[in-house]
């Protein structure tokens, strides 16, 4: 049951339990970050954490952690918000829960940029970073005008949905057959690159990223009213005077630049984008676009993997952490989703 707080001539509308377990999450990712960053050959416990973050450890301790491991954990958090709500904006505009942009292509195109920069042409970690957004923009941009129909209501969801998958499998055949010709320490760069990282992530990576998510996710939330409507039905939306296909294009590249600059920043992470949105909702109980909420599912899911990866037998990518865990999630939704998507 939603809630009305007023104070002057302002009112806002909110859920309590879904502003309950958006701070949950929130709890949830912050203290997996403070663990991830305490975690390493020179364990630091929690509280010592928290103490240099403050400004009052001692040098050492504020070095390791300041330094060396909080830009580590930043990233996690902020490529994890921005995969969960990229999911939930493209779930929701599809209509379908498996209207993931791991699925759908958009990924995997951010991925064939960067392998195109590592593996033909040899750019450093800015080039690869530039081909890695431009390859996400660019597949977003094949799928969005194949899967238009002037005549035919412009663009549909489950269309979208259709070729995204076709652009997908093209895209993996590009990426395989790129590898298999590269020379060896290049092959082996591209397939660390292409199982999602966040080792070595300092603040290079994190600051571009906040940056993209202090445009990006106002954008999305912004839009969050609409998007909803959407999922009526065009005709339903419509009706309600929401501009149906000027939206949905505003959406895919808000999505797609949050899939992007996440995917730039930690490469293709599996599974966030995809199982984040529907945690939210049942975690929230409510039907719908649950942005909010699932951005910060997407931060504590990517946040609690890579404590997971850390304290493993032997050292993993967080990208191997979230496939296991995400596959396993894929096949529980396929096995209980009824009906056909």
């Amino acid at each position: 049951m939603s809630r009305t707080l007023r104070a002057g001539g302002l009112s806002l509308r909110f859920e309590p339990r879904s502003a309950l377990v958006c701070g949950v999450l929130a709890l949830v990712a912050a203290g997996a970050a403070v663990l991830v960053v305490g975690s390493g050959e020179f364990p630091i416990p929690a509280s010592d954490v928290v103490r240099a973050l403050l400004g009052q450890g001692d040098r050492a301790t504020e070095f390791i952690v300041t330094t060396l491991r909080l830009p580590r954990a930043v990233t996690g958090l902020l490529a994890g918000l921005a995969l969960g709500l990229s999911g939930a904006v493209f779930q929701s505009m599809s209509r379908n829960p498996l209207g993931s942009p791991d699925l759908i292509g958009f990924t995997t195109g951010s991925a064939t940029g960067a392998l195109l920069q590592i593996l033909v042409f040899g750019g450093g970690a800015v080039a690869i970073t530039v081909s890695s957004v431009a390859g996400a923009v660019l597949t977003a941009l094949a799928v969005y005008l194949v899967a238009y129909r002037p005549g035919g209501g412009g663009v549909h969801g489950v269309r979208l949905v259709l070729i995204g998958v076709g652009a997908a499998a093209m895209l993996e055949a590009l990426n395989s057959y790129l590898i298999t010709r590269a020379e060896l320490r290049e092959a082996y760069e591209a397939a660390f690159w292409l199982t999602g990282s966040l080792n070595g992530r300092g603040w290079e990576q994190a600051v571009p990223l906040s940056i993209a998510l202090a445009v990006l996710v106002p954008a999305a939330l912004a839009l969050g009213g609409p998007l909803a409507m959407g999922e009526l039905g065009d005709d339903a939306a419509q009706a309600l005077g929401v501009p149906v296909q000027r939206t949905r294009a505003l959406l895919i590249v808000i999505g797609v630049g949050l899939v992007a600059a996440a995917t730039a920043a930690v490469g293709p992470v599996p599974f966030v984008a995809l199982a984040a949105p529907q945690l939210a909702r049942r975690l929230t109980r409510r039907a719908g676009a649950q942005l909010l909420p699932a951005a910060l599912t997407g931060a504590a899911l990517l946040a609690c993997a890579d404590l997971i990866s850390l304290h493993l037998p032997v050292a993993v990518p967080v990208g191997v952490v979230t496939g296991v865990l995400g596959g396993a999630y894929l096949a529980w939704l396929l096995s209980t989703r009824k009906g056909t998507t």
